[in-house]
């Protein structure tokens, strides 16, 4: 087997509710990301993440020294923000030792030119989503969100997802999906030949012309079936699907 150039996931939507998906995640880092030479977080790795100064939650402190060790194993680790965990910053960063990465990402892995993304920003039909999600990601707005104290934070957060899910039971996958339009905008302005990216937790394998957009899943190990799993790149350029178990996924 080839050595694993880089490793992809996102949407894991870490909590302490749902421990099966931390007990999974952590195998995960241990049993395959310790070995890989990069590691790609895509977005969503927790449920939501209401400032920085939230670092010191008992959970938290776990994911983090989880990702420490993969990258003090000589891992080179990689984050690109989701619409759940887009206020992480730079003290998250210097404690797990990752690179924070902007919202749309290119880099010869394997030698293919892969672009990275979350993928909410290509949902371009979610017409309020996409308001949304335009004043969240002001700097301005930010400053004054994480302003406020901590437990006013995750008081408005939670208020916000529970809006969400009412919203989301009457739109249409259609409408929550990427465009097409947006998809072929990306592969256009960084000329790669591999989009990898989350967001939708709709996993598949896409032709784009001559070019091909991987889904990754969301993590939920206790669903039925389980969900969850990585996509993974060798030096020699070969792209591959896991699931949970490791097991490599066919592709269409």
């Amino acid at each position: 087997m080839s050595e694993v150039c880089a490793l992809f996931v996102s949407d894991l939507h870490l909590q302490p509710a749902h421990p099966a998906t931390s007990t999974a995640f952590f195998s995960f880092l241990e049993r395959h990301a310790r070995h890989a030479q990069q590691l790609y977080l895509l977005g969503d790795l927790f449920e939501y993440w209401a400032g920085d100064d939230d670092i010191a939650d008992p959970f938290h402190q776990q994911v983090v020294a989880a990702l420490r060790a993969v990258s003090d194993a000589g891992v080179a680790v990689y984050w690109i923000a989701g619409n759940r965990d887009f206020l992480v910053g730079a003290r998250f960063a210097e404690a797990a030792n990752l690179t924070l990465l902007p919202e749309t990402w290119v880099a010869d892995i394997g030698g293919r030119q892969v672009v990275v993304l979350h993928g909410d920003a290509q949902c371009t039909q979610d017409i309020k989503y996409m308001e949304f999600r335009a004043m969240v990601r002001q700097p301005a707005w930010q400053q004054q969100f994480t302003a406020m104290p901590l437990a006013q934070r995750k008081a408005i957060v939670e208020g916000l997802r529970a809006d969400s899910r009412k919203e989301q039971s009457g739109k249409s996958y259609e409408v929550m999906d990427v465009t097409p339009e947006a998809i072929t905008e990306v592969f256009a302005q960084t000329g790669a030949s591999v989009m990898i990216h989350g967001h939708t937790h709709r996993p598949a394998l896409h032709h784009v012309g001559d070019k091909l957009r991987y889904v990754l899943p969301d993590w939920e190990p206790d669903a039925t079936p389980p969900r969850g799993g990585w996509i993974a790149i060798d030096v020699d350029g070969v792209i591959t699907r896991h699931d949970l178990s490791g097991a490599v996924i066919l592709n269409d």
